[in-house]
């Protein structure tokens, strides 16, 4: 009988030990995480009185643990103008941040999409995205103190139609001026797989096997006339380009990105990096950069981040 008790209290023992040690194992790599990166999500980056789509109007900041006044890459992710979901970056940002770069994921009002689902049959056109992105800046400039991010180590980028809206924003003056703030504020952009010259574009895809999409598509996110494309590439800014840039770009997309490097190359800037991916397409060079472990195109990121502060 004594045997079996202390049989029962030995088992009962390891049971606890056991509990004890997930319990604990748990708590080392929820704290592990919180050492490398704090998130604030759903921040507003407007006044009650500006908002016009509280639910897309926002920004994710993730920011790292460690150190303070860190740079901070403001990021517009991808999905043609029209079904961008600041959330689908967050592992990218996470990513950045562990190497000690706060990153903000921005949301802006989006463009219809009829093309690739017939919900998405509503929304607004150029220049809202731009307008969205500029107060965001203004936000997050004006909220750097409190968050702990350098004011002075602004970087933007983004990827494919983001990427198209940080080349704008850093080249166009007018939107960051209509918020009281300047284009030469950043250190440096990071256009990812992205058009840059809205004619081109649309010109691409009227002789392209879909030519329905020049209207479906770009018409709706830029509207219907020459100039309209004219004044929403960043191509045309071209002038106003004086801080470093890193130009990266997938297979898929390296013809967009050459006219930009190209159109470059007929100025006296110098002050940037190309890079090409030729082994992956759009969507894989995404989950490169947001999924993979080691990669080594969000090595380059990081580095140009670190050289240009």
């Amino acid at each position: 009988m004594a045997k079996t008790l202390c049989a029962t209290k030995s088992n009962q023992m390891k049971k606890l030990v056991t509990l004890l040690s997930i319990v604990l194992l748990a708590s080392n790599l929820l704290f592990g995480q919180l050492e490398d990166y704090t998130i604030h999500n759903n921040l507003s980056y407007l006044s009650k009185e500006s908002i016009s789509n509280d639910s897309l109007q926002r920004l994710n900041l993730v920011l790292p643990t460690k150190g303070d006044k860190y740079p901070i890459l403001i990021w517009i992710g991808g999905g043609a103008w029209s079904y961008v979901d600041r959330k689908q970056e967050m592992d990218l940002a996470k990513k950045f941040a562990k190497n000690g770069i706060a990153v903000a994921s921005i949301g802006h009002r989006l463009s219809p999409a009829i093309w690739r689902d017939s919900t998405l049959n509503t929304g607004i056109q150029h220049p809202k995205h731009i307008e969205d992105v500029a107060a965001s800046v203004k936000w997050l400039y004006e909220n750097a103190d409190k968050y702990g991010y350098d004011r002075d180590g602004f970087f933007i980028g983004g990827f494919s139609s983001g990427a198209h809206l940080s080349a704008l924003i850093s080249l166009d003056s007018t939107y960051l001026k209509q918020v009281g703030l300047s284009h030469k504020l950043f250190k440096g952009i990071i256009p990812v797989s992205g058009a840059y010259d809205i004619i081109d574009y649309h010109n691409v895809l009227l002789n392209s096997d879909r030519p329905e999409l020049a209207k479906l598509h770009v018409e709706a996110v830029f509207g219907d006339e020459k100039e309209d494309f004219r004044k929403a590439s960043p191509i045309t800014y071209l002038h106003n380009l004086s801080v470093p840039i890193l130009l990266i770009s997938d297979n898929n997309v390296y013809n967009y990105s050459r006219i930009f490097e190209e159109r470059v190359r007929t100025t006296e800037f110098r002050d940037m990096q190309v890079v090409y991916s030729y082994h992956l397409s759009h969507g894989e060079l995404w989950r490169n950069l947001s999924y993979d472990e080691e990669s080594i195109y969000r090595e380059i990121m990081i580095n140009f981040i670190e050289t240009n502060l």
